[in-house]
């Protein structure tokens, strides 16, 4: 958005009352004065009808005197203030109520043709050279014995008529007005609920394309506006916590590798210069070896976490019976169990239940949950895993008796290398992605995983896979 944006939409509202005024001057004014003329004209011809059908018609019937229709004619001239005509075809005069009678001095319109108002009543102009200025002028014919002969022409000026438009575009010109001072209410609607949004939202764009992800807003909207601030302000909120957990995972990475490496090295170099004696060496030789496997273990880790998120999950899905698979897994942990006399109890619906997933993908779910489970117990503590239907789906749950998750840390254990206080000491050779795959193989699958724990009590967590059955395949 440019910054002239709210001068852009000032100049548009002058232009809006430069072009209102400019209307009204012109397409208004000549339309105002053409509707003025028609009504007079329409007016006057009805004035002019009645006198060619009365006054004049009686003249050339012989049934009135000259002087007294002239007297008629002036007493009109003053209450339509208008000049009042009686001319013959030819374009003599016979009267003008604006002159007094003079039959020694004839007067002759020269030129005077009445076709001129081309099958109208009225026409406008000095009638053939008659008056100095421009006038409007109404023909009604005289008639008697089916014959024309006369007419009535009544003239008035057009100045007058102007000034009956002038009057009326008053009007409009002070509707108008009215009309641009109350459109500053979109003006100020506009500045209000549209311009200061907008302005506050590109700044806080600015601060966020700088780097300030936690500069804060706010936009007092429900509109559309209102909901573009929310999702940025979310939108910030969240590149934050991606740059706060980048930067732990950067920590937790330079940590977990640090230690392994600073044990080897001091191991490596008190064999060398012989502060542990030759026959010590296989002992510390051994610890070594576990210290490179567990880098081996977190780079494995890490390669298979970053090629989940990088390339997605790619799953080879078979149908197998996840009994079996719960079974070989347990079978594969009886060394750990049997060190921290753990008990291990399976409660299997059926003896054999199938779904329809990756079965690698699921053996290193059920891995990581039953090691995390035997990490997390106490000596002599108990485990479970159990699996349930309903509605089509196979629910695995694998539960504890250990140390359970504080209730602030669940939403946080999905996290990579998130660890929780009271899980440091017992998780020494972890390395924290565990829980991360596992959500990202669940994920992949469509299906869910949640988690129930209580401090002190235990932890449950429970996912989801589709039943097969293998009956309705055959």
């Amino acid at each position: 958005m440019k910054k002239t944006l709210y001068v852009k939409f000032i100049l548009a509202y002058l232009m809006f009352g430069i072009f209102g005024f400019i209307m009204v001057a012109t397409f208004v004014s000549s339309m105002t004065l053409e509707q003025i003329k028609r009504e007079e004209a329409e007016a006057l011809y009805k004035e002019a009808t009645l006198i060619a059908n009365t006054y004049a018609s009686d003249l050339y019937n012989n049934e009135t005197s000259l002087d007294a229709v002239h007297r008629e004619l002036v007493t009109l001239d003053g209450y339509l203030d208008s000049v009042i005509w009686i001319i013959n075809p030819s374009g003599r005069m016979v009267i003008d109520s604006s002159k007094e009678i003079d039959l020694n001095n004839e007067i002759l319109i020269e030129g005077f043709d009445p076709t001129v108002t081309a099958g109208s009543y009225y026409t406008t102009g000095d009638f053939f050279g008659s008056f100095d200025q421009e006038m409007l002028s109404v023909f009604a014919p005289i008639t008697s014995g089916f014959k024309v002969r006369g007419y009535v022409v009544i003239h008035v000026t057009m100045d007058r008529l102007v000034q009956n438009r002038e009057s009326f575009l008053s009007i409009s010109y002070i509707l108008l007005v009215l009309l641009f001072m109350l459109s500053l209410i979109i003006l100020i609607f506009f500045t209000e609920f549209v311009y200061v949004p907008i302005r506050k939202i590109t700044d806080a764009t600015e601060q966020y394309a700088s780097g300030n992800m936690h500069y804060e807003f706010t936009v007092e909207s429900d509109d559309e506006i209102g909901y573009l601030a929310s999702a940025l302000q979310y939108m910030a909120s969240e590149i934050a916590k991606a740059e706060d957990n980048q930067k732990k995972f950067v920590a937790n990475v330079s940590h977990d590798f640090r230690s392994p490496l600073t044990s080897i090295k001091g191991y490596l170099e008190a064999m060398l210069d012989g502060t542990i004696p030759p026959e010590m060496h296989e002992k510390y030789l051994g610890i070594v070896l576990n210290e490179t496997e567990r880098l081996t273990k977190l780079t494995n880790s890490l390669l298979t976490l970053n090629n989940l998120n990088v390339r997605g999950v790619v799953l080879e899905k078979t149908v197998f019976d996840i009994n079996k698979v719960i079974r070989d897994t347990a079978a594969s942990s009886e060394v750990q169990l049997r060190n921290k006399h753990i008990k291990l109890e399976l409660i299997l619906t059926g003896e054999e239940m199938y779904v329809e997933a990756d079965m690698g993908k699921i053996q290193q779910v059920l891995y990581n949950l039953l090691d995390n489970a035997i990490k997390f117990s106490h000596t002599d503590g108990n485990i479970w895993i159990e699996t349930n239907v309903k509605h089509s789906k196979v629910f695995v749950s694998v539960k504890d008796s250990g140390i359970g998750i504080p209730k602030d840390s669940l939403k946080l254990i999905w996290d990579r290398f998130y660890k929780t206080d009271l899980s440091r000491g017992k998780d020494k050779k972890g390395t924290g992605l565990g829980l991360s795959i596992t959500k990202e193989i669940i994920n992949a699958h469509k299906e869910h995983i949640n988690v129930i724990s209580t401090e002190g009590v235990g932890t449950e967590f429970i996912f989801s896979l589709p039943m097969i059955d293998v009956e309705d395949e055959d």
